[in-house]
C-alpha cells in the first residue's frame, strides 16, 4: 500500500508520460499533414511537433509549496527526449533496456491509446524491485526504509490519529491518506525522482533528456524539494541571513556530507530521521570539535552546535493541508528549547522548529477531522538548520564583553535581554500546550540570569 499510495501522490509528476504515444498515424500540424516514416516510443518522443499536436493538456496546476509556485513546463516540453541528456541516455546501458523493458504498453499500437494501454507503467521505479532491482538489487533492497519514502511524516501523522507508527499508516481514514499522497507525497518518491525527472514541486517532467543522472543535481532536485527548511537556508536566500559557510569556503553541495547510503537507506527501519545510523556527524568533519576552544569544551555535552553557530531560520507554521496555512504561515525565527529526543541526542537544550502539526490539519479531505491522540507528539521538533557561520549573533560579542552577552539572559533594568531566543509557555498556541509545554525553559534556566 506505500508505495501504491506514494505513486498515486505522485501521479501528476508523472503525466508526462501521459501526453504522447508510442505510435501515432496522421496527425495535424495547422497547414499540413505529417505521415511519420515509422512508429516507436523514440520517434513520437523526439518529435517535437507531433508532441506539440498530440499531447493531452493538465487539468490541475503545478503544486506548490513552503519554496512558492512549482515552475510551469508545458506537458510536450516534459516528454520531449532530445539534447545532450538524450544523447547521454542512448549511450548508456539503460538504453538498451528498450522503452517497453521498464514502461511495458505496446510499443506495436499506431496510436497515443493503444500505446500506453494494458500493462503501460507511467512510473517504473515505484515497482523499484522489479525495475531497477534488476541491477541495484544492493540499493533497492535497502531503500524501503529510506527516509525519502516519507516513513517519518507517516509516523507523526499515524501516531497523532492513535496508530503506533508508519506500519499502520494504511488504517488512517481515508481522507487523511488522500490530503497525504496529494501535499505531502510530492516530495518523498522513489528513484525516478532523484534520478530521472525533476521532482513534482520543480515542475515535473524530464530532467535532461531521460538521462539517468547518477548525481543528482543540488539545485534542480535536492533544493527543490528540500527549499524553505534546507536549500534556502544554505544558500542564504532567507532575508538577512548568510549562506552556509561550507558552501561559501568549501563548496559543498549536499551530497559532500549526505552520501548514497545515507539516501538510499540501510534497510533497517527507524522511526525518525534523527534515528538514522547514516546522518552525517559534525565531529566526522571536525574530530576535535569537543576542545576547539574554551566555549566548545564548556558546552559540547550542554546543546547542539546549531544553538551557537546557526543563523535565524526557517519554521513552518501550522498548516491546514487542504487551504492553505492554519493561524500562520512560515517565518523566520531562532528559539532554543529542552531536548525533545532526548533518547536520540543526549545534548540538555537544542535548536527547535515549529512543525506541521495543528489539530485542523485535514480540514477539507472529510468528516472525520480530529486527531485522536494529536498530544502524544510535540508541536516543536528538534532540528539542526543548514545555515552555519562560525560567527553568528551568538558568538560575536562586543570587546571588553562576556562570551556569554549574547545568548545568556541577563536583567537589564527590568528588560530580559536574550529571552527571545527561549521557548517558553507562553508563546505557545492553545493547542501546543499539552504537547510542547514540557519542553519549555520555564523553570529550567539559571535562576541569576533574571536577578
Amino acid at each position: 500500500m506505500r508505495n501504491s499510495m506514494i505513486g498515486s501522490g505522485l501521479i501528476l509528476m508523472f503525466v508526462m508520460f501521459l501526453v504522447a504515444g508510442t505510435g501515432c498515424t496522421n496527425y495535424q500540424i495547422p497547414g499540413k499533414t505529417v505521415t511519420p516514416q515509422v512508429n516507436t516510443c523514440e520517434d513520437c518522443h523526439t518529435d517535437y511537433e507531433r508532441l506539440m499536436a498530440v499531447y493531452t493538456p493538465d487539468t490541475a496546476a503545478p503544486v506548490g509549496g513552503c519554496g512558492g509556485e512549482a515552475p510551469h513546463y508545458e506537458p510536450y516540453d516534459r516528454v520531449f527526449l532530445g539534447g545532450e541528456g538524450f544523447d547521454a541516455f542512448k549511450a548508456s546501458p539503460h538504453y538498451s533496456v528498450g522503452c517497453t523493458g521498464c514502461h511495458n504498453g505496446d510499443r506495436t499500437a499506431d496510436n497515443k491509446e493503444g500505446a500506453h494501454s494494458g500493462d503501460w507503467t507511467p512510473r517504473p521505479s515505484m515497482a523499484y524491485n522489479e525495475h531497477c532491482g534488476t541491477c541495484h538489487e544492493s540499493i533497492t533492497d535497502n531503500f524501503v526504509t529510506s527516509l525519502h519514502n516519507g516513513t517519518g511524516q507517516m509516523r507523526k501523522v499515524a501516531m497523532r490519529a492513535g496508530l503506533s507508527g508508519a506500519d499502520e499508516f494504511d488504517q488512517l481514514p481515508a481522507h487523511q491518506i488522500e490530503g497525504y499522497e496529494q501535499k505531502c507525497a510530492i516530495c518523498h518518491g522513489t528513484c525516478g525522482n532523484c534520478h530521472i525527472v525533476r521532482p513534482l514541486i520543480a515542475g515535473g517532467g524530464l530532467a535532461d533528456g531521460h538521462n539517468f543522472n547518477k548525481t543528482p543535481d543540488m539545485q534542480q532536485v535536492c533544493v527543490k524539494c528540500h527549499v524553505s527548511r534546507g536549500g534556502h537556508a544554505y544558500l542564504g536566500v532567507a532575508p538577512g541571513t548568510e549562506p552556509d559557510v561550507h558552501l561559501t569556503e568549501n563548496g559543498y553541495d549536499c551530497l559532500d556530507c549526505h552520501d548514497g547510503t545515507e539516501l538510499h537507506g540501510d534497510g533497517q527501519p527507524v522511526e525518525q530521521r534523527y534515528a538514522y545510523t547514516e546522518l552525517p556527524e559534525c565531529e566526522s568533519c571536525h574530530p576535535d570539535i569537543a576542545t576547539a576552544n574554551i566555549y566548545h569544551t564548556k558546552h559540547i555535552a550542554d546543546f547542539n552546535c546549531q544553538v551557537c553557530h546557526s543563523q535565524d531560520y526557517n519554521t513552518c507554521g501550522a498548516c491546514h493541508i487542504k487551504e492553505g496555512h492554519a493561524d500562520f504561515g512560515p517565518y523566520q525565527d531562532f528559539k532554543i528549547a529542552l531536548n525533545p529526543i532526548p533518547d536520540l541526542k543526549d545534548y540538555e537544550f537544542a535548536l527547535v522548529r515549529r512543525n506541521l502539526a495543528h489539530p485542523d490539519n485535514w480540514v477539507g479531505y472529510g468528516a472525520d477531522l480530529v486527531y485522536s491522540n494529536f498530544d502524544v507528539l510535540p508541536t516543536y521538533s528538534y532540528t539542526t538548520p543548514h545555515n552555519i557561520l562560525r560567527w553568528t549573533e551568538r558568538t560575536e560579542v562586543p570587546g571588553g564583553y562576556s562570551c556569554n552577552y549574547n545568548c545568556h539572559i541577563r536583567n537589564d533594568a527590568g528588560v530580559l535581554v536574550n529571552a527571545e531566543y527561549y521557548l517558553w509557555a507562553d508563546s505557545l498556541e492553545t493547542y501546543e500546550v499539552d504537547a510542547t509545554g514540557p519542553y519549555t525553559v520555564d523553570g529550567k534556566l539559571p535562576t541569576y540570569w533574571f536577578n
